[in-house]
């Protein structure tokens, strides 16, 4: 790997240390760890109240509010204060959930599409109405900046009128027979129901995702958010049960199970579920893959990414500094379309890496409270993901690299996991520790001469996800958007790798796990299809001319 003994042993030790804090922190009885009052009471978080939101909330929907599992907090990575407390879900929690989603998609799927779809243009209004607040919610809980925040929200909202349309016209083909008063088409039927496992980092918009494509289409959904932001997932999930509620629908049909990997293990198994979207890390994801596949389930994986910029000699830097900064530095690295790896072509590599380094340090004055509206760069959203990173740019050290900027954790008054984006050059481009993502904002800065050579480094990575080209060359666009160029699920041609719009398909290749999710033809992961020979003669001709007499 090309660490040393005691670099390996550094690294050890630190995962030993990680290992036991968080063993013996979670051992402790919830009152001790939660020294400080609740954020929830306290004036400036008042819209945590306005969203339904209580100092102690039920994590599990099935039709009513009741859970029996363990009570944690949900923390606010920007001082690590409680906000709230959940009472999680337990595995009869779960089993209870599921019956219910099950019971109120029989319902649902004689519900004419449209009318599935204006139920879903009533859930987009009712985010529309909460959308400050949800986005502060998101900011809070998980430690993106409040436009990001917000961002996230609206984002739901757009896919919601995405889907509103898209119910009345999705549809399936009329092929011509070869057979004399015969007609062959296609339909497509819900699946039942959809499990959403979704993860820290968006945990709104990606069940948005699916919540509309999925209902639209005649499905239940079961949700289970990441164990660290499930205040979120109850917020959202109140909203949507106002909406059915008003319209006479079981509110079972989106319900909701915060909980650990005993719930996870639970969904990802239960035959019940007939599609599982997972969005979480490549190992996790290979697990869930195979055991829903084992037992012959449909499964959408979202999983992770090692996205790279490249940089032709005929690029507008005016353009590339602020994407990559954008990119790579953005919800604090930790977007699976975060940009990791900057690959400049020799010529501009100087003069790209010195406006890179200069913008940075424009920005280290304004990393801080996510809520507090000068701030440009919030928190990492764990301990776990400090350490991480410090971890990472040891073994970068220790490779040969050299930090250009950053590389420091930030102690900052009030606590909280701030550390400063870092860019790190003198690596080779494929060192281990650039091919392995890290959740954090960390930028590899690599050479290269021919747009041959970059694309090879671009897709010699494990993932697929999201890739950019910067040039003003129609040749090289079409290269790269061609079968020889990039082997990602995002092609972009001078666009950051971050920030992707809902009306196209969202996903990636190899371990990135080939799903896709929100616009374009996503809905055809959430149904199945039919393929419908009708005889509407008096004969019985068989296809290809076969005598059967």
């Amino acid at each position: 790997s090309g660490l040393s003994e005691s670099s390996i042993r550094m690294l050890s030790r630190g995962a030993s240390l990680l290992s036991s804090a968080t063993s013996a922190s979670s051992s402790l009885p919830l009152s001790l760890r939660m020294a400080s009052s609740l954020l929830i009471s306290e004036p400036k978080y008042g819209f945590l109240r306005e969203l339904g939101l209580k100092e102690q909330n039920h994590g599990v929907f099935d039709g009513s509010w009741k859970a029996s599992g363990p009570v944690t907090a949900s923390n606010n990575p920007a001082n690590n204060r409680p906000i709230a407390e959940v009472v999680n879900g337990t595995v009869e929690d779960y089993e209870r959930a599921i019956s219910a989603a099950k019971a109120a998609q029989s319902m649902w799927a004689d519900v004419p599409a449209p009318r599935r779809g204006e139920i879903v243009r009533q859930i987009g209004d009712k985010l529309r109405s909460q959308l400050k607040n949800l986005g502060h919610l998101v900011s809070l809980e998980m430690g993106k900046i409040a436009p990001e925040g917000v961002g996230e929200v609206q984002e739901y909202v757009d896919i919601c009128d995405f889907a509103t349309g898209l119910s009345r016209t999705y549809n399936g083909q009329i092929m011509q027979s070869e057979r004399p008063g015969h007609m062959l088409l296609e339909n497509w039927n819900p699946l039942g129901v959809v499990g959403v496992i979704s993860a820290f980092n968006f945990p709104c918009a990606v069940y948005g995702w699916n919540n509309a494509l999925a209902l639209i289409t005649g499905n239940a959904l079961l949700w289970k958010p990441a164990p660290s932001t499930p205040l979120t997932a109850i917020a959202i999930t109140r909203l949507i049960e106002d909406v059915l509620k008003a319209n006479d629908i079981p509110t079972g049909l989106c319900s909701l199970v915060c909980g650990d990997s005993d719930v996870g293990q639970a969904l990802t198994k239960d035959k019940r579920v007939n599609l599982v979207s997972f969005t979480g890390s490549t190992e996790i994801g290979r697990i869930v893959g195979q055991q829903v596949q084992g037992r012959f389930g449909k499964v959408l994986l979202e999983l992770g990414g090692n996205n790279a910029i490249i940089v032709a000699d005929d690029a507008d830097l005016d353009m590339v500094v602020p994407a990559t900064v954008f990119a790579a530095v953005g919800t604090a690295g930790q977007r699976c379309t975060t940009t990791r790896r900057l690959i400049v072509h020799e010529s501009k590599y100087e003069e790209v890496l010195e406006r890179i380094k200069r913008a940075y340090a424009q920005f280290e004055s304004r990393i801080g409270d996510p809520l507090e509206p000068n701030t440009i760069i919030g928190p990492l959203h764990n301990v776990q993901g400090v350490m991480k990173y410090k971890a990472t740019i040891a073994e970068a050290l220790v490779a040969g690299g050299k930090v250009e900027y950053g590389g420091k954790v930030i102690d900052k008054p009030e606590g909280g996991n701030y550390v400063l984006p870092t860019i790190i050059t003198g690596l080779k481009h494929d060192a281990e520790v650039i091919h392995r993502e890290t959740f954090a904002p960390i930028l590899y800065v690599l050479k290269y001469t021919t747009l041959d050579e970059a694309i090879a480094i671009n897709n010699e990575v494990a993932q697929g996800l999201s890739s950019s080209l910067f040039t003003q060359r129609i040749d090289n666009v079409f290269k790269w958007m061609g079968p020889k160029g990039s082997d990602c699920g995002i092609v972009n041609v001078n666009i950051p790798t971050a920030g992707a719009e809902i009306g196209g398909a969202f996903g990636g290749e190899k371990e990135t796990g080939g799903g896709r999710e929100s616009g374009s033809d996503s809905w055809k992961q959430y149904v199945r299809r039919s393929t419908c020979t009708i005889n509407f003669s008096k004969h019985l001709p068989l296809a290809q001319g076969i005598k059967f007499e």
